[in-house]
Order: structure tokens, then C-alpha cells, then sequence
């Protein structure tokens, strides 16, 4: 009875989706490589309608000619038919309005690691889309608590860490909030499940389960780079034929983006206070430098 009073008195009587059978139409936000690959699974796995927006019609364009070339590559392979093929790119539909995610029944933002970006489009979400719609942030290490008080139902705010490629990778992290309400869990894990994902929930504090475990890895590899511990290759070849990891830290770096490394080391070492998370010099110099890894052409690599 009393649990019934406290979710009354602090939600009010907002209607809201008790399962992903109630989400037909899924928008993200960032047409880059995480939005474009969140988009390909909710449409080719989940089966959903897509609404993919970007404020760069470029980028739109640019995204969904490189998910044409991954589905043809998998119709060639067997994997799909070229109807499966052609039905995940016709449910999908681009706009550079964000107004047009009014029609959207769950939401998923995926834009860069910046707090104030994130708060200033979950404002303008909670304006635009209905109430009992559930606003998902990709974030990778930003607190769901902190995003989720910039709009008008923290409850219905959640992480929903997707891991890159999307298309390939079959893990996503859920991240609840401080008031994120159990509706919302419910159907956000429900949801990732219909996208052929698997799930692990994390608490809401800096970097979740895996960046607070990864980055300070790739972190200490730069380290060791800029202290001649190694060479690039050595560093690498060490930690993929030693320690049996799929691919070398700095290589994994270059993949991630040395920006999104460096933003979240940040976060952590902000955060959490303790200087085993400072960011290395010579990451900060890279990022400068403009070179973040294989989307520039340049990281710890050249592509």
C-alpha cells in the first residue's frame, strides 16, 4: 500500500508502457556509428520502425550507405535474404528534425560523451514526445541520474550502453537511474532482449561495469607508450598473444576513438576523485592533435 501511495505521489498518473509489445517505433538520435548500428538492429532484429535523425544530412546519408554495404556483405555471405535486407533499410527513415520523434514510442540518444548536449536534448525530448514515452541515453560513463533531471519524467530516463559494432557485439548494459521506475527497467530489458542482445545491468555510478573497467586499461597502455615501457606494436602484440585479448589496447583505442577514451577518463577522474584515473598526457596531445583513431585516419595507427 504504501509503495502504491510513494510511486502516486512522486509520478502522478502518467500511463506508461509495461512491455516492449508496446513499442512500434523506435527513434535515435545521432546518425554516427553507434546510432546508425542501434538502428540497423531495432529494425533487422527487433523488427520495429526507425526514425534515424542527425542535424547533418551527410552524416545521414553517409550512415545508411555504410549499412547498405554490411547488409549486401551478409546477403552475400548467407546470412540474411535480400528481403530481410531490403525490409531493415524500408523501415528505417532519416530527418534532421528532432521534432519528427514526436511519433515515437521509446527514444535512444546517442550523440557525443557531453553532459550539456545530452541535458539540452533530453529538454527538448521531454517537450516533444509523449509522456509515458522512455527516453534510453547511450552514454558510456555520464550519470543517467544527472541526464534524467534535465527533463520532465525522470522515471522514464534509463542507460542503454550499447557496445561497438552494434550490429556484432551482443552485449548492452542497463543502467537505471536513481528514479528510474521499475516499468521502465522492465521493458528497456525486454526491449534489448527482441534486439538479439544480452544484457547486464549496472548501477549508476562513473563509467558503469565496462568502461570503469576497460578505460583505465587502455589508459595505463598509453601510459606505458609514452613512458617507452614499449613500442606501439610490442605493447599490443603483448596483451593479444600474452594475455589472449582479441585485439591490442592501443589498436582498441583507435576503434573506440581516442576522444570518447580521453572524455571518459575524464569522468572518471572528476568523479571518483582518485588519480589512478588520470588521463594520460600523451592521450590529451593526440585528441589535440585531431588525431582520435580510425574515423580520422590517424590514431596510435594510420588507416
Amino acid at each position: 500500500f504504501f509503495a502504491i501511495m510513494l510511486r502516486s505521489a512522486l509520478f502522478g498518473s502518467r500511463r506508461y508502457f509495461s512491455s516492449a509489445s508496446g513499442v512500434k517505433t523506435i527513434g535515435i538520435i545521432g546518425g554516427g556509428q553507434m546510432g546508425n548500428g542501434i538502428a540497423q538492429v531495432s529494425s533487422q532484429q527487433a523488427g520495429l520502425n526507425v526514425i534515424l535523425v542527425d542535424k547533418n544530412q551527410e552524416q545521414l546519408d553517409k550512415g545508411m550507405k555504410f549499412m547498405n554495404k554490411l547488409l549486401q556483405k551478409n546477403v552475400e555471405k548467407g546470412k540474411i535474404t535480400e528481403e530481410v535486407k531490403q525490409q531493415t533499410v524500408d523501415r528505417i527513415q532519416t530527418s534532421t528534425d528532432l521534432g519528427s520523434l514526436e511519433s515515437a514510442d521509446f527514444v535512444v540518444e546517442a550523440v557525443s560523451e557531453n553532459l550539456e548536449l545530452k541535458n539540452s536534448l533530453f529538454r527538448d525530448l521531454s517537450k516533444i514526445t509523449r509522456p509515458e514515452v522512455i527516453l534510453a541515453t547511450n552514454t558510456s560513463s555520464i550519470s543517467i541520474t544527472k541526464i534524467a533531471a534535465a527533463t520532465d519524467r525522470p522515471e522514464n530516463v534509463i542507460g542503454m550502453h550499447f557496445m561497438n559494432p552494434v550490429p556484432i557485439m551482443k552485449l548492452v548494459e542497463i543502467i537505471p537511474g536513481l528514479a528510474t521506475s521499475n516499468e521502465t527497467l522492465e521493458t528497456t530489458l525486454e526491449l534489448a532482449k527482441n534486439m538479439g542482445k544480452t544484457t547486464a545491468q549496472s548501477n549508476d555510478q562513473p563509467g558503469f561495469i565496462a568502461n570503469r573497467l576497460l578505460m583505465p586499461y587502455i589508459n595505463e597502455a598509453v601510459f606505458a607508450l609514452q613512458e617507452n615501457l614499449g613500442t606501439r606494436d610490442d605493447i599490443d602484440t603483448t596483451m593479444k598473444l600474452g594475455c589472449n585479448m582479441p585485439m591490442g589496447p592501443l589498436t582498441l583505442a583507435d576503434f573506440i576513438g581516442l576522444d570518447t577514451c580521453l572524455a571518459i577518463m575524464e569522468v572518471l577522474h572528476t568523479q571518483l576523485g582518485d588519480s589512478k584515473y588520470r588521463p594520460s598526457p600523451l592521450l590529451i596531445k593526440y585528441v589535440d592533435a585531431g588525431w582520435l583513431g580510425k574515423k580520422t585516419g590517424r590514431g596510435f595507427y594510420e588507416y
